[in-house]
């Protein structure tokens, strides 16, 4: 485990408190994307932009740290892809938020409740992914949270099949209207795909430090 390759040393300690903090953010972006679903507030898209910039300097402040000798050198690279794959749901967030600033309200409402139920298991496989974190730091089994974040998943495949008949049946009016809607939607159902890579990268590295 992580716990047993600290060497006592402060580095290894920040690198773990900035992950945690890192993941931490990362809900806080989850939690804003849904409430800009509820309450339809053009405003509180930018939230994930500024959640963005806070974890931006939480993934430098990781890699530096790891830089100045955090960790033996062949746990250093499994840490720094389990940032990279999770920063990958920022790019997805913020995509998904953009694209809903242009969204066809009309359209929006028809597509609601699905979009709100696939934001809240995103959000709910966030918070698995915290404490699948907190497993591996202290020496717990890691099985539970990845089986749950699979369960999620797969809720979310069973949704998009009634997202995709509510979209085949809205008219689309032009090129760019559809555009938006398919960036909107593969921005949306791809945040979960990557939480379960994220969720998969932390069991292998488990596996590979007992």
């Amino acid at each position: 485990m992580l716990e047993k390759l600290l060497k006592g040393g402060k580095l290894e300690k920040k690198v773990i408190a900035n992950i945690e903090n890192y993941l931490k953010v990362l809900y806080s972006a989850m939690e804003c994307l849904k409430n800009v679903f509820i309450t339809k507030d053009i405003e509180k898209t930018y939230c994930i932009e500024n959640l963005e910039r806070e974890a931006d300097f939480l993934r430098r402040e990781i890699t530096s740290t790891i830089y100045e000798g955090a960790f033996l050198p062949y746990i250093r690279p499994n840490i720094c892809t389990f940032i990279e794959i999770s920063e990958k749901a920022f790019d997805a967030l913020k995509i998904c938020a953009f694209e809903f600033r242009y969204l066809n309200k009309e359209f929006f409402e028809k597509i609601k409740d699905e979009v709100i139920k696939i934001a809240d298991i995103n959000l709910e496989m966030s918070e698995i992914l915290i404490k699948a974190f907190q497993c591996l730091i202290e020496k717990n089994n890691l099985r539970e949270k990845s089986l749950a974040i699979r369960i999620c998943e797969k809720k979310i495949d069973e949704i998009k099949q009634d997202l995709t008949k509510k979209i085949r049946e809205w008219e689309i009016l032009n090129f760019w209207e559809g555009k938006n809607i398919s960036e909107f939607i593969e921005a949306l159902v791809k945040i979960s795909d990557i939480l379960e890579d994220a969720s998969d990268y932390l069991y292998i590295l488990d596996i590979s430090l007992r």
